[in-house]
């Protein structure tokens, strides 16, 4: 039967020998069909979209950009925002997924569209044919920029490459500020190309370039400017081309550092200036903390008319979702995994609104310290963060708070012994980690008056209370020693979670918007690269306030009199707690030169201090009083070291070193390959 099918095609191509083959077939989509009209613009404008570099719904710190959203969490890369059920949480030095590939076939899509385009020019309006040509140089930018702050150096691909035409197809990196400089030259020219306002949903615009210009100019005049203070001074050159493709030559970083800053403040400044955006206060009133509170959730979602969004993915039910939400549910909705992003007492600390010890961190006991005086008794989970600030509440779920109409019961223990109740445990170091809750008599040995959350919700143990009252040994939501999809610290996300009553979560149906740049955010970057170039003027301090004043907490103002550390650091700590859970944490540690500081010590820990688990997870006292004891009750500890030499940049996937022996970098220290 083969041998007849090949003779058949042989007949039929001799048959047919004189036949024009120059012919495209019919089901071929040619160049000319996709970039000669808007409809074949959109789908090409697609096919880019799709495939950018962002950090959101289908993102995983880890795994690195897989565009599937599998298992997605945000804040659980190590830097003490959030834990994750799947162990996914720790001070990661690099993504399993590396970069790479995938960056260079969408350079190549943006390439072919700047050298193509030009071709069809007369089939546009002017201003139509250059804001495509600017999409492309804003595609081109935004994946210089992601690859940028992972490798330092990159091979800077600005044309498409003919196989096998080409010949050589080995192309070097470039030096780590040629690299930054072409960042900020194609940011420059998608700027000088687009429209001031996005000529369809979805696409970008002239506002959008400048605001993504601003955010990788502040993160190369950083890198410029703080990877000399790495210890070791972070630098590197190539193997084979002697390239500095690690940090700044030192006749350069701080010039770079400066034209740098200055390009992100005067890019932050344009966009502040047009008055097309403001913070979203649609329901914000003041001395109103519920308001607020509403006003921040609200925020997230609402994409009618909010002026504080410039740029969001957007996606859309049945064609385009992620699966946020049936990953990181309260197990109280039974979604088919819960509790996927577990806020700490670390991120907690870092919001106004709470007693604390003469150290900071956060008071549970009468005493100066958590082993000193008795634990404070509350009459519900909820008074112990009846002050807090309004837009924590916003971003995380307390024990005993709302969500979706249902209350969320956290709580991991209940202790029927006499009151007032003084600390279980004398030590609460790492030290003695390993004495934990289930090792006191009042848990061992009879009568038993401490009864501790069980391995899973299904082996939960009924508690009789002095009075003849019983209750469960751990709330609802656990936690669960052996159950990763419960409420491990004792908090949960509620930022990006759909509030709605009505939703019913699967995997693969959440269709809530991702903000991939906000109005706060320039505001913050405005001022911060200002204060880093020491022009500390009222246009600085407005710029911080007006942050400050939408949360209305008893907050010192920035004030013109501070110094530059002092504001550094003040507005450090505003980006720190206004973008939390947003996907910038991690990168902000690593462009300030603090990883080997923030990022090493005990992962299930305050770094170096106390537990994580401390004083979040509240337990129950006999008539149900609930007390915020240090919990040490089935934590595992593990411990993380920082490299910087190491770690600070990623490394670049090792076949594709061997496909491209130039790309083979070694640091000027060691020698070891980069």
């Amino acid at each position: 039967m083969k041998h007849k099918l090949i003779s058949a095609m042989l007949c039929m191509t001799l048959a047919t020998s004189c036949v024009d083959m120059d012919i495209a077939p019919k089901n071929i989509v040619t160049s000319e069909s996709l970039l000669s009209n808007e409809s074949g613009m959109d789908i090409y404008m697609a096919r880019l979209y799709s495939n950018m570099p962002w950090e959101d719904f289908k993102y995983l710190s880890q795994w690195g950009l897989n565009f599937n959203g599998w298992l997605n969490a945000i804040g659980i890369d190590g830097t003490g925002e959030a834990m994750n059920r799947d162990g996914i949480c720790r001070a990661f030095t690099g993504e399993d997924n590396a970069y790479w590939g995938k960056a260079f076939e969408l350079l190549r899509d943006a390439n072919y569209l700047i050298e193509n385009l030009p071709k069809y020019q007369g089939s546009y309006a002017e201003i139509t044919y250059n804001h495509y040509l600017g999409e492309a140089y804003y595609v081109r930018a935004t994946v210089f920029y992601a690859m940028a702050r992972r490798f330092g150096g990159i091979p800077l691909v600005t044309k498409v490459i003919q196989y096998p035409g080409d010949g050589n197809l080995e192309v070097p990196r470039a030096s780590e500020e040629e690299t930054w400089n072409q960042v900020l030259a194609d940011y420059d020219k998608a700027i000088e190309l687009m429209m001031p306002g996005s000529p369809k949903s979805g696409y970008s615009n002239k506002y959008v370039a400048l605001a993504f210009k601003s955010e990788a100019m502040l993160y190369a005049g950083s890198v410029a400017k703080y990877n000399e203070t790495v210890t070791g001074r972070l630098t590197g050159l190539g193997a084979k081309t002697g390239v500095r493709v690690i940090g700044f030559d030192e006749s350069r970083w701080q010039e770079a550092s400066k034209k740098y800053f200055t390009e992100a403040y005067k890019a932050a400044s344009e966009v502040i200036k047009s008055g097309v955006y403001s913070l979203y206060k649609k329901k914000w009133a003041a001395n109103d903390p519920e308001a607020q509170y509403q006003n921040m959730v609200d925020m997230f979602s609402d994409l009618s008319n909010n002026p504080e969004n410039i740029y969001v993915k957007e996606y859309a039910y049945p064609t385009s979702t992620h699966a946020y939400d049936s990953y990181n549910l309260p197990l109280t909705f039974k979604a088919p995994l819960n509790c996927g992003v577990c806020p700490t007492a670390d991120f907690v600390e870092l919001f106004d609104g709470f007693d604390r010890y003469p150290d900071g961190t956060l008071k549970v006991t009468t005493g100066n310290s958590s082993t000193e005086g008795n634990y404070v008794m509350y009459d519900s989970p909820m008074d112990y963060y009846k002050n807090a600030e309004p837009r924590l509440r916003a971003y995380v779920i307390f024990p005993g708070d709302m969500f979706k109409g249902k209350e969320i019961e956290i709580y991991a223990g209940v202790y029927t012994g006499s009151t007032p109740i003084k600390p279980l445990l004398s030590d609460y170091s790492y030290g003695s980690a390993t004495t934990k809750y289930n090792h006191l008599s009042a848990y061992k040995e009879k009568p038993k008056t401490l009864y501790l959350s069980p391995k899973s919700e299904d082996q939960q143990e009924i508690v009789t209370l002095p009075d003849g009252s019983t209750m469960k040994a751990a709330g609802q939501n656990g936690p669960f020693y052996e159950d990763g999809g419960s409420a491990m610290t004792g908090l949960l996300a509620r930022k990006w979670l759909n509030p709605d009553p009505a939703f019913v979560p699967r995997e693969g149906n959440s269709a809530q918007p991702f903000i991939l740049m906000r109005y706060a955010e320039v505001l913050l970057t405005y001022a911060e690269a200002k204060i880093e170039l020491g022009e500390i003027d009222d246009t600085v301090i407005e710029a911080i306030n007006q942050v400050r004043r939408r949360k209305d907490v008893m907050m010192p103002p920035a004030k013109i009199t501070m110094s530059v550390d002092e504001l550094r650091s003040l507005v450090r700590y505003e980006r720190t707690v206004e973008l939390a859970l947003e996907g910038h944490r991690l990168f902000d540690i690593h462009r300030w030169g603090i990883a080997e500081e923030v990022l090493s010590g005990y992962m299930l820990g305050k770094r170096k201090k106390a537990n994580w688990y401390d004083p979040v997870i509240p337990s129950f006292s006999d008539a149900g009083k609930p007390v915020y004891p240090d919990e040490r009750i089935f934590n595992s500890l593990g411990y993380a070291t920082f490299d910087p030499d190491k770690n600070s940049l990623w490394f670049i996937p090792q076949n594709e070193i061997d496909r491209n022996p130039l790309l083979q970098e070694e640091t000027e220290d060691d020698d070891d390959d980069w």
